[in-house]
């Protein structure tokens, strides 16, 4: 498997694997057992980078990556996420980045994912109440503990960004990025270039549907995050959005390849500091996408992506959840 760089010196497989969907967001969710086994596939297959977070169960997410990379710890890096008040103090599931919370949500997720560090912190969500410098400037008290190895931001706007790194370096910036969500390539892309962050993009194959997999009639389990998304509910933004997968169709065929993979070769060939973390339940969906770090875009075929100009229709969140996203 190929490395890339995150920030100065945070190595990891160019292709990670986003581990939300094997207990959250996406049911039915498969017996634990089998996640471990295939969280174990990936470390086989050449996989490095592994990111969970508190939130996702809660809890029992990184229980899991914390099981399944117990044996391999010291061969792989592992991501997590503080932010949210999980414990009632004072609101549960509220933003909460204060002081106290970030120190004792990284003890209780040390002990859940089983090791005496965490390769990558982000803060999960930005908090409106709490300053990012004193963010920063806590994360950079666990650094120096020896918890924290490396600190990251998620869905953070340029000058979240900015005023964090100035404190203590972000090694990443974690945030939706794909060919149907570009929005980043108008100011965070420029910036995180600018200062040397690396971009670790979730939804790169945009929740299943750049796949081919979600058609017209496609209905989702109660309970699946799609469900709440118009990009999904809103029967002509779907219909619009399937010239994605069209295009991706279109040049799989030549590549003999599938969608997926266009679409994380696509990703892969923006920037080299960038690193897409798909997720999946399936092993073969997992060899599916880690032969995307084999397909070679040529000049032409991105050219011709360029070119037919599609645009995303519906939005990517609740107005609840957009609500939380600081831009």
């Amino acid at each position: 498997m190929q490395k890339r760089t995150l920030g100065d010196s945070l190595e990891v497989s160019a292709l990670g694997l986003g581990c939300m969907g094997m207990t959250t967001a996406y049911p039915p969710f498969p017996e634990k057992e089998a996640m471990v086994s295939l969280i174990r596939a990936a470390v086989d297959r050449g996989v490095t980078f592994f990111d969970t977070a508190q939130l996702y169960g809660p809890f029992t997410n990184e229980e899991l990556v914390g099981e399944a990379l117990e044996p391999v710890r010291d061969q792989v890096v592992i991501a997590t996420k503080f932010g949210f008040d999980l414990e009632g103090a004072i609101g549960p599931g509220e933003i909460d980045s204060r002081r106290e919370t970030i120190i004792r949500s990284v003890d209780e997720s040390l002990k859940r994912l089983r090791t005496d560090r965490i390769d990558l912190l982000y803060q999960h969500r930005v908090d409106p109440n709490v300053p990012i410098e004193e963010v920063a400037g806590t994360v950079k008290e666990l650094i120096n503990e020896g918890k924290v190895r490396h600190f990251g931001l998620s869905e953070a706007g340029v000058q979240t960004i900015r005023r964090a790194h100035a404190v203590q370096p972000v090694s990443a910036l974690q945030s939706e990025y794909s060919l149907w969500w570009r929005e980043p390539e108008e100011a965070i892309l420029p910036t995180l270039e600018e200062l040397g962050v690396g971009f670790v993009t979730f939804r790169p194959l945009g929740q299943g549907f750049l796949t081919g997999a979600i058609d017209r009639n496609t209905e989702f389990s109660r309970g699946d995050v799609r469900s709440t998304a118009s990009r999904f509910t809103d029967q002509e933004a779907r219909e619009a959005n399937l010239a994605f997968v069209e295009l991706l169709t279109s040049i799989a065929a030549r590549k003999q390849a599938t969608p997926a993979q266009i679409a994380l070769a696509w990703l892969l060939a923006q920037k080299s500091w960038i690193v897409p973390i798909p997720g999946t339940t399936k092993l073969h969906r997992l060899e599916e996408n880690l032969a995307a770090t084999d397909i070679e875009l040529t000049p032409e075929d991105l050219r011709e992506i360029e070119d037919a100009q599609v645009d995303a229709r519906g939005a990517r969140y609740t107005e609840a959840d957009q609500r939380m996203i600081d831009r």
